[in-house]
């Protein structure tokens, strides 16, 4: 089961990298990590997408809460919460497939940001069903480059 944890810690340079070696050094694999300051500039919130059982979440959290620069961890797969994630897709089209390419981009609220002669590139936001879908849709036309933030996520409320 994926579960999405999310992580305050202090905003210095190597905390990043103690992270990723507590997962690595562990072998458990992250498939999505994401990193920004809050609204407090010494303070970043890690948004940590990790697949596992029960019992792996709890040997994670329990792992990241002994890391001096953690100062809150919060498993909040069970909570009301919003995610998002930003993506970049370049997409093959030529001028007759152009129109349709536009069509499911404005049915998704995606943006196009670029357009030439042989590809258009989009921006999409939202969560993962939303993006799955519309990457499923501009398939067929040939993917050139895709680029992902990976997920963000907050408790409602």
């Amino acid at each position: 089961m994926q579960h999405v944890i999310s992580v305050l810690v202090e905003n210095r340079s190597g905390v990043l990298s103690h992270i990723a070696g507590l997962f690595s050094s562990r072998g458990f694999n992250i498939d999505s990590l994401a990193v920004g300051e809050t609204q407090d500039p010494t303070i970043s919130r890690m948004t940590i997408i990790v697949t596992g059982d029960d019992k792996i979440i709890e040997q994670v959290n329990k792992q990241l809460n002994k890391l001096i620069d953690v100062i809150k961890v919060q498993d909040i797969t069970e909570d009301e919460y919003l995610d998002r994630e930003l993506v970049l897709v370049k997409i093959n089209c030529t001028s007759q497939t152009r129109g349709e390419i536009v069509q499911i981009i404005e049915i998704f609220k995606a943006k196009i940001i670029d357009v030439n002669q042989k590809t258009l590139t989009a921006e999409i936001a939202g969560p993962q069903d939303k993006i799955g879908a519309f990457l499923d849709l501009v398939k067929p036309f040939g993917i050139k480059e895709l680029v992902r933030t990976g997920r963000i996520a907050i408790t409602r409320g």
